[in-house]
């Protein structure tokens, strides 16, 4: 895939898409993208963020695609981003987004989102008496170090608090919800935006089935399984994802890529679960020509 040692590229734009030691030759998603750029005429080059014999600054872009390896490493990965010249998306927003404590500033701005508990390193928690919980990390990516708990259950309240003490030793923030069971019949929508002529535009959506089936036990690899069709939003849900979109540090036309996911809350209405502006999956294989919009994207960046 690399293909800047032919000849016949010299001259050619040059795109780093960034991923981990992991996926030295991307997830299969991106290599969409891939194909979809060099058939534009774009030399595409796969880069591990952290090989230190990378020069970042020869790039005059460098596409966050995969470095899932970084939550347990945040402070180095935010670091590393700041020195690359031209990194979509831009630093800051490396810096905002990979904390998931960016849910305050949304529901600050009047934007619906999950209800959470955050617990810091420093804090013990007393779980309540019953209902069903989700605990994961802030910082975190692939639904690791997440479990549903049904507190009503004595060895469910055990594992829950044994999770919190998991995360508090590693020095990492905690995350409480309550469990949407709506998750079990609508699923979540993920709602894909593209940078366009006029900022940031819908490309596709996709469902995602329910990932968290009892408490954490630990998953092999960089992510749990997703079940994933494509779905075509709804119009409240389109609304919220724009809500998001214009209250992002710096305006909605200076990510490359956004993913908002959303899921119907207690009343039916949208809620913010999360925001991807740094390395979310985009799902281009689910939605028909996502891999040349966003090409056309980075095309345009590139001019």
């Amino acid at each position: 895939m690399n293909l800047s040692d032919n000849r016949a590229t010299r001259g050619l734009p040059r795109v780093a898409l960034i991923t981990c030691t992991e996926l030295p030759e991307l997830d299969p998603d991106d290599r969409l993208l891939a194909a979809a750029l060099a058939q534009r005429g774009v030399v595409v080059e796969p880069r591990i963020w952290d090989d230190p014999t990378v020069d970042w600054a020869g790039y005059p872009l460098a596409v966050l695609r995969s470095p899932w390896d970084y939550p347990t490493r945040r402070a180095e990965f935010v670091a590393w981003a700041a020195t690359v010249p031209g990194l979509a998306n831009p630093a800051d927003l490396v810096r905002w987004n990979t904390d998931k404590r960016y849910l305050r500033d949304l529901a600050a701005a009047g934007i619906p989102t999950v209800p959470t508990e955050w617990l810091a390193p420093d804090r013990e928690w007393h779980p309540p008496q019953t209902g069903e919980y989700v605990i994961k990390p802030a910082v975190g990516a692939g639904s690791l170090d997440a479990g549903r708990y049904d507190l009503a259950d004595p060895e469910h309240r055990r594992l829950a608090v044994a999770h919190v003490e998991r995360l508090r030793a590693a020095g990492r923030h905690t995350m409480v919800q309550p469990y949407l069971r709506a998750v079990e019949t609508a699923g979540e929508t993920a709602l894909l935006f593209f940078a366009g002529p006029a900022g940031l535009a819908f490309s596709h959506g996709i469902r995602k089935g329910p990932m968290l089936d009892g408490p954490d036990h630990g998953v092999e690899g960089l992510s749990r399984p997703e079940q994933i069709s494509p779905r075509v939003p709804a119009g409240a849900e389109l609304a919220v994802a724009e809500q998001v979109l214009a209250v992002l540090p710096g305006g909605p036309g200076r990510p490359l890529y956004a993913r908002v996911d959303l899921i119907p809350g207690p009343d039916g209405a949208p809620i913010v679960i999360e925001v991807e502006l740094t390395e979310p999956s985009l799902f281009l294989a689910h939605g028909p020509g996502a891999a040349g919009r966003l090409a056309d994207a980075i095309l345009a960046r590139l001019g």
